[in-house]
């Protein structure tokens, strides 16, 4: 007789002899272990393990065959993806199927594990009972993102009301909803799934990380190395970065609106500002072509041609309607623009967080 299996979805669970207030541990079973269900009594199953051992454990703690696959689907879609940065985890935390708290929960990971980001959302956070717990977040774009936000208990001008913005709220005069960032991640095992933005850190050299000034690091990346015999690094070479920023504060239609290039002084030993963008509206992945043959590195970029953007509605993840890649290269410390793109850039019209210093030049960090 064929028999159903589940998956342990909790941290670790024993399982037991009965389905009883006093009973005994007859094995002990981990976050991903498959078992196979013999039989089934409420709120609780009776499965076998791989070792043969049986037991009973509640059905809360494992996912079923459907969510398994499901999973594992997810994994195999975004297997080739490229990685746009990379993260360390502050502490355990559940990959789940799609971006938001209410979504099917399965792989655990471990504190300070290593994960690739692959692509960012935005969704409200989820209320219990509430309509917005499972519905991605339609983001307000063009004029209506300076829109003022209405004071609780009053009724927003209908001029001002962002697109799409309706099925947000059950109600004429609902607050906003708060908004969470999740990143779409892949573990070293090939597992993908979504996770809480706030529960990690993008990876950023010691180095350079002090210089975000007021701004959070989304991605940092090496363009090339210079040779410095003053500097205490592995054979005195010194790693040069493209970084891309962004304001701290989630569910921005944009992955970064600052470009800045780091490079470093083999004269004053310390790194220096060669090149900075800002601000934009731009999107992930950087692109980084390393020096080779007597060509000098460069970097390229995505960025929103106009306000004009769209949010899909299985993720949240929202991308411009018209992209444009921009491109440079780096002769020394000089950021030169190449590349079929030369047009004008065009600068944010969104609210933006203002830096200490936003000045585009060359600045020393001591």
């Amino acid at each position: 007789m064929r028999h159903d299996t589940v998956y342990v979805s909790a941290r670790q669970m024993y399982l037991h002899d009965r389905v009883a207030a006093v009973s005994n541990r007859v094995a002990e079973v981990t976050n991903g272990q498959p078992l196979e269900v013999l039989e089934q009594n409420r709120r609780f199953l009776k499965v076998k393990t791989e070792k043969n051992e049986i037991g009973w454990i509640e059905e809360r703690a494992v996912i079923d065959g459907k969510t398994f696959h499901a999973f594992d689907l997810l994994s195999q879609q975004h297997r080739q993806d490229p990685v746009v940065a990379s993260g360390t985890l502050r502490d355990e935390i559940y990959l789940h199927l799609k971006p938001g708290r209410e979504a099917e929960r399965f792989y655990l990971l471990g504190a300070n594990s290593k994960v690739q980001l692959l692509a960012r959302a935005s969704v409200p956070k989820a209320v219990p009972g509430s309509e917005l717990s499972s519905r991605p977040l339609v983001l307000p774009h063009g004029p209506a993102a300076n829109a003022p936000t209405p004071r609780p208990g009053s009724k927003p001008a209908a001029k001002s009301a962002a697109p799409g913005a309706a099925h947000l709220a059950s109600k004429p005069d609902a607050e906003p909803p708060i908004v969470e960032d999740w990143w779409l991640v892949r573990d070293d095992q090939g597992r993908a799934g979504w996770l809480l933005a706030g529960r990690l850190d993008v990876d950023v050299p010691d180095e350079i990380a002090a210089y975000a000034e007021g701004q959070r690091y989304v991605g940092a990346y090496v363009l090339n190395k210079v040779h410095d015999p003053g500097a205490t690094t592995p054979n005195h070479d010194v790693p040069q970065y493209v970084t891309v920023l962004s304001p701290i504060r989630a569910g921005l239609p944009f992955d970064f609106d600052q470009v800045r290039v780091f490079t470093w002084s083999t004269r004053h030993h310390r790194y220096e500002t060669a090149f900075r963008l800002h601000p934009i509206l731009g999107y992930l992945p950087v692109h980084v072509t390393p020096a080779s043959a007597g060509n000098a590195p460069t970097f390229s970029f995505q960025i929103a041609n106009g306000p004009d953007m769209t949010t899909d509605p299985a993720t949240g993840i929202t991308s411009p309607n018209a992209p444009r890649t921009i491109t440079y290269r780096m002769d020394d410390t000089r950021a030169v623009r190449i590349g079929s793109d030369l047009g004008s850039i065009p600068f944010s019209h969104l609210p933006e967080s203002k830096p200490k210093s936003a000045k585009t030049g060359k600045k020393s960090h001591r």
